[in-house]
């Protein structure tokens, strides 16, 4: 865990997050959930927290010189897969939601539940365009 992130609330992280302040190489997986969760509660309606966070995170890797990163189909799974987590649960914090359900933090391992994610990674039709998942 960095320490510039650390010392972050949720709000304050998904306001640098969302102001593309917020160092490149502090946001990880890990922030990427935390901002995350701060959006979904911030924004209650699913689609409209994430549409928000879709511009937000395209919006940041453009600014940070990385807008081949961005992944439709993986954002959109994750942010579904965070938000059933949070509203099966009464958590107050990202924190919370982490310890409560690790294993958001491993991205391979969930999706994988769902998906190939060698090739959904691989896919640039996934890249471009929410592919549903193969798996139940």
């Amino acid at each position: 865990m960095l320490p510039e992130t650390d010392e972050l609330s949720d709000v304050e992280l998904l306001g640098a997050f969302e102001s593309a302040r917020l160092d490149n190489r502090a946001f990880r997986h890990r922030e990427h959930v935390r901002a995350a969760f701060a959006c979904l509660s911030k924004h209650t309606d699913f689609a409209e927290a994430a549409c928000r966070f879709r511009r937000s995170l395209r919006r940041f890797a453009a600014v940070h010189g990385a807008p081949g990163r961005y992944h439709e189909t993986v954002t959109w799974a994750y942010l579904a897969l965070i938000n059933e987590r949070m509203r099966a649960s009464s958590v107050a914090s990202s924190a919370e939601l982490l310890a409560r359900f690790p294993e958001l933090l491993d991205g391979s391992a969930l999706l994988a539940r769902h998906y190939d994610v060698d090739a959904l990674l691989r896919s640039s039709q996934a890249r471009d365009v929410f592919i549903l998942p193969e798996r139940g």
